[in-house]
């Protein structure tokens, strides 16, 4: 975990500028498509550089956590220069949140689960902190339904596990499942390995 932290620290000088061109051309746009699911005291876990907080409606109350102090001080700065009044932002492990139970309407993961070192541990906890009738929306790349398109995945995957600690082939899906969430909606997007997907308790 501490090796993965330290390298997050060290990779937000760089990330949002070696996101950008993924970012304007293919995820922003999902993003948008993920967060308009979000509702009520939203929950945003692996909040990153905080690529999502332009995007939140000004409705919702947004809680962001982080285990990477390096990219909460990214996000803290868009935050401030948008002067959002209605993100709070958190140094803190999803693998272990300090939340009440069934504590936020919605909990919101774009490209997190990729990343963290234990993910069922991960979206066991997303799960506990959800509340009952509450929305779980993904947007994550994951391993696909198809051999073909996982030759390349299995390949990037040697250089993106040993240099940040990013998995492309887990199966977020599956996992997500696993701990008992009920899937209600999965859009595919380029193909299977990037999906949004809703679920609930």
């Amino acid at each position: 975990m501490t090796k993965t932290i330290k390298k997050y620290d060290i990779f937000s000088r760089v990330y949002d500028l070696f996101e950008r061109p993924m970012e304007k051309y293919l995820f922003s746009s999902l993003r948008k498509r993920a967060l308009a699911f979000a509702i009520g005291a939203v929950l945003e876990v692996g909040i990153g550089t905080g690529k999502n907080i332009p995007h939140y409606l000004d409705n919702v109350k947004v809680t962001g956590i982080d285990f990477s102090r390096g990219m909460l001080e990214k996000a803290k700065r868009k935050k401030e220069k948008l002067s959002l009044k209605n993100v709070t932002l958190l140094e803190m492990d999803v693998e272990n949140m300090s939340f009440q139970d069934e504590f936020f309407d919605t909990v919101v993961s774009t490209f997190v689960f990729c990343t963290v070192p234990y993910p069922l541990k991960g979206l066991q906890e997303v799960y506990r902190v959800l509340k009952q009738g509450g929305k779980a929306v993904f947007l994550e790349h994951m391993k696909s339904n198809s051999f073909f398109l996982n030759i390349p995945l299995y390949m990037m995957n040697v250089f993106t596990k040993t240099l940040i600690g990013t998995s492309m082939i887990r199966e977020t899906q599956k996992n997500i499942e696993k701990v008992g969430f009920k899937i209600k909606d999965v859009q595919n997007v380029y193909s299977d390995i990037v999906r949004l997907i809703v679920a609930g308790k």
